[in-house]
């Protein structure tokens, strides 16, 4: 083909063609009726889909949340037992979803220790998770993204939750791993249909959410990570915002406000879009949806 002009038009159509089969076929914002799963390794992971997830119970999507470990290490105050802080982090994971409009019934914890994720025994770990997606069925999981044609680094609890969700996805499909979850808790092998991967590298995300009426729910539901996004990392004087120093809420709430994308004037919050099998997970979409 010697017409540049040509090859030029075949590539943007290639382009074109390959942005379109990496966006749902329905906007997120238009999502009913699905069965929503997310996975973070910590109590406050959630709060980078805090918009979305709001969002998505309004218009009356089922959502379930399910934390890896803990968060019984995060914090710098010395006055405070791993055994304190996982009680102290539990409760504001619960408080923040309660500021999106969910409830304790939705929320899982399969209680491994803060920053040793990647130390758990793997095949222990995949199994628990592949018990929750074969009992929950999800049509779309949420987690952090493992990477697109290459590893993204993240540190070591989030590289950890990538891997392993993705991992536990793969498994679950097959009837013949963890078959005793299908002999004797009466679950029957699975297969997630869609993803939506949160803190991966911008240029790879291809999906953006209009969280704009939902903005202050994010707020609120960020401002109940005190002992983590407030003075309270330091010095943790309980759950009361205004127990702490004059001006300490009006800080957070600013510092979270000022996390928030903008984009063109809009508040939104940014995925990468997969849908298919697991094995094409970091891979273009379109290899695997044909």
């Amino acid at each position: 083909m010697k017409n540049p002009i040509i090859k030029i038009f075949l590539f943007i159509i290639l382009i074109s063609h390959k942005i379109v089969v990496s966006q749902p076929d329905i906007p997120v914002e238009k999502w009913k009726g699905k069965s929503i799963l997310l996975i973070s390794p910590h109590p406050d992971d959630d709060h980078l889909s805090h918009g979305t997830l709001a969002l998505l119970n309004t218009n009356g999507n089922k959502i379930n949340i399910l934390t890896l470990t803990t968060g019984n290490v995060g914090t710098k105050d010395l006055n405070i037992s791993k055994s304190d802080l996982s009680k102290i982090r539990r409760g504001e994971q619960i408080n923040a979803m309660k500021a999106l409009g969910l409830s304790e019934n939705q929320y899982i914890n399969l209680g491994y220790d803060d920053g040793r994720l990647e130390f758990a025994d793997k095949e222990e770990l995949v199994g628990k998770i592949v018990y929750y997606i074969r009992k929950i069925r999800p049509d779309v999981l949420m987690t952090f993204d493992p990477g697109y044609n290459y590893q993204l680094w993240h540190k070591s609890d989030h590289r950890a939750a990538a891997y392993l969700s993705v991992d536990a996805v793969r498994a679950a499909e097959w009837h013949l791993m963890y078959e005793g979850q299908i002999i004797h808790d009466k679950l029957e092998a699975y297969a997630i249909p869609e993803f939506l991967f949160y803190g991966g590298n911008p240029s790879d995300k291809n999906t953006t959410v209009n969280i704009e009426m939902f903005v202050e729910n994010k707020v609120l539901a960020g401002s109940k990570y005190i002992s983590q996004w407030s003075s309270g990392w330091y010095k943790y004087l309980g759950s009361d915002i205004s127990a702490y120093p004059k001006g300490e809420e009006e800080r957070v709430f600013k510092r979270l406000r000022k996390k928030i994308k903008n984009l063109n004037g809009v508040s939104v919050e940014q995925f990468r879009y997969y849908k298919g099998i697991p094995d094409g997970v970091g891979q273009n979409s379109a290899r695997f949806n044909d």
